[in-house]
């Protein structure tokens, strides 16, 4: 057993593990992270940090192939994707190492193995204390007032294509490619299935986008979802909506795979499922305690993250809510100070934003319309077109479809939501996301005084409209 008597251990170092910790040691609390893999987690090594990385190699790609629509002629040039490969990991190590250097600053323990909860013991009168397998076989018992869950998740495969990690890939396997495919199916059309179909098409490859729903994006609005699709589909994506795949649709080689997509055999040299994420629940000792899970396995918590056992809270993936790094942050953060009485507020999941990183961009927090009017409310949606403001014109004058909308909900005259595509959307939600929280108004959105050229006085141009005051739609 470790010498050590933890105030607070922490199952899982990714995002929602390690942010709750320096949180923690900022409260005075003696902290352990249990990590079976690298500081970082998910975000970091598997998804937010290698994927954008990705991305903004397909951004300058995009734009060396249109740089003559901005007065530049480029003679010739070439995708080097090891060089691309390369850049992307030394972003990753970089930020991990930074991720290293706080838990040393802040003198956060990290044991390195496979963590589990034990029950009640001589040890110990309550569930809780944290067993720690190392490879070596070695094992060690961690000692704690309390416990927080932040063990993540993992992709989600298909019953009847599970992942060989050759052909039938998962998003994990995507980021690691040492080659592109000439061609690429992508069962899923939710944020992975579109980030991913952006990044190839920029990068040439021919991607075919296959989801079983009535459309893509379908936690967006059907507006946004339009334009976004009508913009991939000019890039080259093609898209079948609403096929429903089974095992009979699917045949597969050693180095292809062929599907059945409305009666036609189309084959492909890679396939990725992209349609979730399941959380990393099992065999972490939950059977020990009193903690109970949904059908799917996530953890259930209250609104301070905190479980059916008191003193073991949860928050991230695993608690399968908005399966957001910030969020999971938020989450991580608010379980460290309910747990040590700090009294946080809980979280409101309807401010929180909501982002796409494709090309064009896509954010939005809180209710499209077609959310609110099915939840009873009196909405109305007001746009201000990306084309009214002069920086966006300036960023690409050929693509002007983008758009942010607001929805009002005219009883109440307050904000429900608000919703956007267009140039670098994903930053300005942040202060779609301040005036939320805030409690603002649309009048102050619209009265505060933008810079010109921004592209952020489509938001001032948004609250003027609502408030029939716009100067330039």
């Amino acid at each position: 057993m470790s010498k050590e008597q933890y105030d607070l251990v922490i199952l899982g170092g990714g995002t929602a593990g390690y942010v709750a910790a320096i949180r923690a040691t900022q409260l005075g609390k003696k902290v352990a992270i249990v990590e079976n893999s690298l500081l970082g987690g998910t975000c970091l090594h598997k998804g937010c940090i290698p994927t954008k990385a990705l991305l903004k190699s397909a951004e300058v790609m995009r734009t060396i192939n249109h740089a003559s629509d901005f007065g530049v002629d480029v003679d010739s040039f070439k995708l080097n994707y090891e060089k691309i490969q390369e850049r992307k990991q030394e972003i990753v190590s970089q930020m991990h190492n930074g991720v290293s250097q706080l838990m040393k600053y802040n003198e956060i323990a990290v044991f390195n193995g496979n963590g589990r909860i034990l029950g009640p013991s001589l040890f110990s009168p309550q569930s809780g204390t944290i067993s720690v397998e190392y490879e070596d076989g070695e094992s060690e018992l961690i000692p704690n007032s309390n416990v927080l869950i932040a063990t993540g998740s993992d992709p989600l495969s298909l019953p009847f294509l599970p992942f060989d990690h050759q052909v039938v890939l998962s998003s994990d396997d995507m980021l690691n490619l040492q080659n592109l495919p000439q061609n690429l199916a992508i069962i899923g059309a939710g944020v992975i299935g579109l980030e991913f179909a952006s990044m190839m098409t920029d990068f040439g490859v021919d991607v075919t986008v296959i989801e079983a729903g009535e459309r893509i994006a379908p936690t967006e609005s059907k507006t946004v979802a339009k334009t976004l699709k009508q913009d991939l589909e000019t890039r080259g994506v093609t898209f079948h909506e609403k096929v429903q795949l089974s095992a009979e649709d699917i045949s597969q080689q050693d180095d292809v795979i062929e599907i059945k997509i409305a009666e036609s055999e189309q084959r492909f040299d890679k396939v990725l499922v992209a349609i979730g994420r399941k959380p990393r629940t099992e065999d972490i000792g939950l059977n020990n305690t009193k903690i109970q899970t949904t059908d799917k396995g996530h953890i259930i918590t209250n609104d301070y993250q905190q479980t059916a056992d008191q003193h073991i809270y949860a928050a991230g993936d695993c608690v399968g809510k908005l399966q957001l790094a910030h969020v999971g942050s938020k989450e991580g953060m608010v379980a460290v100070e309910h747990m040590f009485d700090q009294t946080p507020l809980p979280i409101n999941y309807q401010i929180m934003p909501r982002c796409i990183y494709t090309q064009p961009e896509v954010a939005s927090l809180g209710l499209n319309v077609e959310e609110a009017k099915a939840e009873g409310y009196k909405a109305k949606a007001v746009k201000v077109p990306f084309k009214a403001i002069g920086k966006a014109v300036i960023e690409d004058t050929k693509n002007q479809s983008g758009f942010c909308e607001i929805v009002i909900d005219q009883d109440h005259d307050t904000v429900l939501g608000i919703n956007m595509i267009g140039p670098h959307v994903t930053e300005l939600i942040n202060e779609a996301s301040l005036l939320q929280f805030m409690n603002g108004s649309t009048l102050e959105l619209g009265l505060t005084t933008h810079a010109h050229p921004s592209l952020s006085e489509v938001l001032m141009e948004l609250g003027l409209k609502v408030e029939n005051r716009s100067i330039h739609v």
